[in-house]
């Protein structure tokens, strides 16, 4: 009988009730199947919300996020970017992987919603657009993916030379179990270099995609 929240979950969902309530709902009914008190199953919930504080303050963020691109945060970008002639979307996208890989080395962390989809996708296009005019199709979903790729990459890379990243303590924590002993610091040090060849790489493959680009153009104004 105490699954009987998951089964009211997947009623909610399907009926398109409110997200929170159902989730609640569901909660609250599990809890009161399984024999707890309504104190125990608010102090449950309480300390769930607490323990996953990040998720949280991610659901805070998003709306915010959100409104910011109804009154204009992404044209700002675009418009913004414009003004700078010699940037082009390669350019962009290995900037913001510089500088995704030394945030994410001092434990700061970005994100596709907070930066990519507000900001770096639309200043990748305006520069594009600042270049070649309305972009095709499949030029945005070249720029889209490169962007997204930025952050990933750099996300990936260089997360382990943040000494205190989880990534590195369970890398020690396995080997010690092994019968290795080794030092976090170690661990840190030797991811520096992998970021940097990650850095080397992604400014590669945007010059490429950049080449792609004007080629593109360059042969759609001659079919003209």
């Amino acid at each position: 009988m105490q699954l009987i929240g998951i089964l009211v979950i997947v009623i909610g969902f399907i009926l398109k009730w409110d997200t929170i309530a159902v989730v609640l709902s569901a909660g609250v009914l599990t809890g009161l199947l399984g024999d707890m008190s309504i104190v125990e199953i608010l102090d449950t919930l309480g300390s769930t919300f607490t323990s996953q504080r990040s998720m949280a303050l991610f659901l805070l963020i998003l709306p915010i996020i959100g409104l910011c691109e109804r009154y204009g945060l992404k044209e700002r970008a675009t418009h913004l970017i414009q003004k700078f002639k010699g940037m082009s979307a390669g350019r962009i996208a290995t900037l913001y992987l510089f500088i995704r890989e030394l945030t994410i080395a001092t434990g700061i962390k970005l994100g596709h919603a907070e930066f990519v989809r507000p900001l770096i996708e639309p200043m990748a296009q305006g520069a594009a657009i600042s270049k070649y005019g309305k972009l095709d199709e499949s030029i945005e979903e070249d720029i889209k993916a490169m962007s997204a790729a930025a952050d990933n990459v750099g996300n990936f890379f260089a997360q382990n030379i943040f000494i205190a990243n989880s990534g590195v303590l369970l890398i020690v924590g396995t080997l010690e179990e092994l019968g290795y002993s080794i030092d976090a610091l170690a661990v840190a040090q030797a991811a520096i270099p992998i970021a940097i060849i990650a850095l080397i790489f992604g400014f590669i493959q945007n010059s490429f995609l950049d080449k792609k680009i004007a080629k593109y153009y360059a042969k759609k104004e001659g079919a003209k």
